[in-house]
């Protein structure tokens, strides 16, 4: 039988035109289906079903999966850092006073988008990895669309329902929502000036336009002082807007400016726009004159620039800041209507759209529901939900069986990472905060006690077994679900010795995701953070590679006889064009190597550790030392000179 994964369930079965057709499946392990096809040609029977199979014309057998967005890698890391920022969030809420909740929740709903952001680059890093031949890539990319559009939700619902700053007036935070999501025009001015000489084209004004409709006018001016026209600007016409957009008023809440006084400001300033177009100034330079129609707030500017202003969306944060830049959040709602119907016209709006709308109209209910039905991702509503119940703003009314919505979208969201074991400590917090019915699931109090105790013996056993078969991955994961410190630390040392024979580790996997439980021993907690030093190399973030290696090194967490692995890891970063290490940072390494030093000539170490060494190893150790030596050596140079230049 040939084999065939997909990860949908919708699909059909392609069969002969037999009458006797029959469609048959089996459960494979969590959310899959083994499904097949047969023509009743010969019976067996298998479990409880009598399937028909046709042994001359073998069927196809389809691996049908769904709810598999959380069994990815990067999604795997997502699910492990969003659930500590979920039970730390859980904890501070419970003991945090009105005055300090909500600047907590901001930070919180920020943690999120970070952790969220960090998943799709991995996603996009995924992607440009593979082979445009390979299936998978298309699923990425479709992931790499999907939470770009989670986090845009979650940033625009964290500006209306966490942030809600004082006074509700609330543009400033939009365009900081456009500017952070919408990145054309970066794109293409990094184009223009990589290629030196300012060539005035489609795109350099296409950049210059979308910079002014986002209001990002400092970004504008830049663009307009490059320029080659400047140097002739006879008439004056490229100064005149260049003052215009330096001038332009721009409200914050944080100012001691009161709104009648910016209102005031910024009507003179729009009348100096109007009136410079009727006198006629930049008739003869049409791109100018298209910036101060922008500026004048002209809407027949904004319809010829629809395909650069972007969504109905970003056409509302350009029009509301050229037209009522104080506007407040609660009006928001009508301003949408009036661009989506303007953008869309009488087509079928997209489910974003709708999510967006309906945060603007400040309908949270609707918002949770079309996100749960069109979006396939149950991590996101779960999430937003229960910071939106913190927040006071989801309704917290009992569902038609019981459940509030928050609970039942955690409880959805548990059951989708239920298919792997390694999630199964994740997913038992997550049931804890679910009132109604996650004690049915998961139970508490006594019974619960004798049971872990259990547990963990039976973790403990299991472990040791994986670990005598040499199977160190299996033997980590008993061992972690036993939080047993002192066998994480054995297991942990076997790695970092497996790394230092082999210069790899095994099970990566499980070491990049594991999240909260590295805090189980100290051994444990370094290799994970030198596992993420490995990465950031890997990723060219040198200078933050740089920072944790230093960090693992003074921190002393690491074996002794481990010590000359982390500084020679220093090596390659020494070596690099730009200074990794600053002076003060070298003499951190070169204190250390002395100490190493001092170590190898110890009677410790003579007597316990050198007659286990092959005398090539021992030249070999020496030998890097003295690399170590030189590297350090020429890197304070380089560092004091370029330390000295600066200052």
């Amino acid at each position: 039988m040939a084999m065939q994964r997909r990860e949908i369930p919708e699909f059909i079965i392609p069969v002969s035109g037999s009458q006797d057709n029959l469609l048959s499946a089996r459960w494979g392990q969590g959310l899959q289906l083994m499904v097949f096809s047969g023509n009743g040609k010969r019976r067996y029977m298998a479990g409880e079903a009598d399937v028909a199979v046709n042994l001359d014309k073998p069927s196809v057998v389809h691996d049908v999966r769904w709810q598999t967005d959380m069994h990815y890698p990067a999604t795997r890391k997502l699910a492990a850092q969003s659930h500590e920022i979920f039970t730390s969030l859980q904890k501070h809420t419970s003991d945090a006073t009105d005055g300090t909740k909500k600047p907590q929740l901001v930070k919180f709903s920020r943690r999120y988008r970070v952790a969220m952001m960090e998943c799709l680059e991995d996603l996009r890093k995924a992607a440009s990895d593979m082979a445009e031949d390979e299936g998978d890539q298309d699923t990425y990319k479709d992931m790499c669309q999907l939470y770009q559009q989670l986090e845009l939700i979650w940033n625009l619902c964290e500006i209306l329902y966490i942030e809600n700053l004082p006074g509700g007036v609330i543009l400033q935070q939009l365009l900081d929502w456009v500017k952070l999501h919408f990145t054309d025009a970066d794109s293409l001015a990094a184009k223009i000036i990589s290629e030196g000489e300012i060539n005035i084209s489609k795109d350099y004004w296409s950049a210059v336009y979308i910079y002014v409709l986002q209001g990002r006018l400092s970004e504008a001016r830049h663009l307009l002082s490059m320029n080659p026209e400047t140097q002739h600007d006879v008439h004056g016409a490229y100064a005149r807007i260049d003052e215009l957009m330096r001038r332009m008023p721009v409200f914050s809440v944080f100012s001691r400016q009161s709104l009648a006084e910016f209102d005031l400001k910024w009507r003179n300033w729009q009348e100096i726009c109007q009136q410079l177009l009727v006198d006629g100034v930049f008739v003869s330079y049409q791109p100018l004159e298209t910036i101060c129609r922008i500026l004048a707030g002209q809407q027949d500017v904004l319809d010829q620039l629809q395909d650069l202003a972007g969504d109905w969306y970003q056409i509302m944060v350009t029009k509301l800041l050229y037209t009522n830049p104080m506007v407040k959040a609660v009006d928001l709602q009508y301003h949408a209507k009036s661009c989506m119907d303007k953008f869309r016209g009488s087509s079928r709006l997209l489910p974003l759209d709708q999510i967006l709308l309906a945060a603007l109209e400040y309908d949270v209910t609707q918002i949770i529901k079309i996100s749960s039905s069109s979006l396939s991702n149950w991590w996101f509503v779960a999430h937003l939900a229960d910071l939106l119940h913190h927040a006071g703003q989801l309704e917290t009314h009992q569902l038609d069986f019981g459940a509030t919505m928050r609970e039942f979208l955690l409880l959805e969201y548990a059951s989708t990472l239920m298919a792997r074991e390694s999630m199964w400590q994740i997913i038992i917090e997550y049931l804890e905060h679910c009132p109604v019915f996650g004690r049915h699931i998961y139970p508490r109090g006594s019974v619960l006690t004798d049971l872990f105790a259990v547990s963990q013996s039976i973790c403990k056993v299991m472990g040791m077994r994986a670990l005598q078969e040499k199977r160190l991955g299996t033997a980590l994961t008993w061992c972690l679900r036993s939080q047993d410190a002192s066998f994480a630390t054995y297991l942990a040392e076997k790695f970092l010795t497996e790394y230092s024979l082999n210069g790899n580790f095994s099970n990566l996997d499980l070491i990049d995701n594991l999240g909260s439980s590295m805090l189980v021993s100290d051994r444990l907690t370094f290799l994970a953070k030198y596992r993420d030093f490995h990465r950031l190399y890997e990723e060219a973030e040198f200078a933050e590679a740089g920072e944790l290696l230093l960090s693992l090194i003074e921190a002393n967490l690491a074996p002794k006889q481990f010590m000359l692995i982390l500084l020679t890891d220093a090596l390659p970063l020494l070596e690099l064009d730009v200074v990794v290490f600053s002076s003060k940072q070298t003499s951190q390494l070169l204190m250390c190597k002395e100490n190493l030093l001092k170590w190898y000539q110890s009677e410790e170490y003579t007597r316990e550790i050198l007659p286990k060494k092959s005398k090539g190893h021992v030249e070999l150790e020496k030998e890097k030392m003295e690399l170590l030596q030189l590297g350090l050596s020429r890197n304070l140079s380089r560092a004091l000179l370029e330390e000295s230049v600066r200052t």
